[in-house]
């Protein structure tokens, strides 16, 4: 078996420092897909930036928590607040997708609304995963696979980083880690029924926001074989949104590594 890497980045129309990143990185770097949230204030920028990119692959970039969402409030006040944005409460939230009917339908709603949003824009829709791997609780996942399925949607993101590769490399998984990826195994069991392609591992999960130069140099020689995706939340600066929402985050470090010669010929010497 070959092994093949996937560069995504995430969050792509956050903000316009994120733009401008996601374009360099694919530009002068290593990027090749982004994952776009069709409800951020950017949104239209980074379609009009994509559209302009015809080698990067855009996918959704689902958002059901701490972001915006696509309908409005009036449709949908089980999930959002007045100003259309979801919370931030991971458990909570999960529960009240699992349990409470109203609130299922109402998610049902807005997921088919992103990808109808994604739709409108034009673009090829190339892979889809979801904000904070929402896409790991089984109610988000059958939604997405099934609306999906209508949009024609080829592949999506399964999350399980390797805890033996992260260990040789300096992470350090814990329970969270192996509980990440015994739920990631019911995500590819959905996802190979639904006749969707998958990723066979992924990293970005432990050093989350801090996928530097000196890691990425790390991982290179201990890539497993199969398909890889390593996610990055690249940007040409910091800004207000990132100071709020990703205050730890080193964007612009991302953006260097995803740029850096070194690495790109540490990859290019193992693929």
């Amino acid at each position: 078996m070959t092994r093949r890497v996937i560069f995504t980045a995430d969050d792509f129309g956050l903000s316009d420092a994120v733009n401008e990143g996601i374009e360099r990185a694919h530009r002068e770097g290593l990027l090749t897909s982004a994952s776009l949230m069709v409800g951020a204030p950017a949104a239209a920028d980074a379609v009009e930036r994509a559209k302009r990119m015809p080698g990067l692959r855009v996918g959704l970039h689902l958002v059901v928590i701490e972001g915006p969402s696509v309908l409005p409030y009036e449709q949908i006040p089980n999930l959002v607040d007045e100003s259309g944005q979801f919370p931030s409460d991971q458990l909570k939230l999960g529960l009240r997708y699992f349990f409470l009917p109203s609130v299922r339908a109402q998610l049902c709603a807005e997921i088919r609304a992103q990808f109808a949003a994604f739709a409108e824009t034009g673009l090829k829709l190339c892979h889809a995963d979801a904000h904070k791997h929402m896409h790991m609780h089984p109610t988000v996942a059958d939604l997405m696979i099934d609306a999906g399925w209508q949009y024609g949607l080829p592949a999506i993101r399964v999350p399980n980083e390797p805890c033996h590769v992260m260990r040789r490399i300096g992470g350090s998984p814990g329970l969270g880690a192996r509980a990440m990826r015994l739920w990631s195994s019911v995500l590819r069991a959905k996802a190979r029924r639904a006749g969707l392609v998958t990723n066979d591992s992924i990293f970005g999960l432990a050093w989350t926001g801090m996928m530097t130069e000196d890691r990425l140099l790390r991982l290179a020689p201990e890539l497993p074989v199969g398909t890889s995706e390593i996610y990055f939340h690249p940007a040409s600066r910091r800004d207000a949104v990132i100071d709020r929402l990703m205050p730890t985050y080193d964007h612009e470090g991302e953006l260097e590594a995803l740029c850096s010669p070194r690495v790109k010929a540490a990859f290019e010497a193992v693929l």
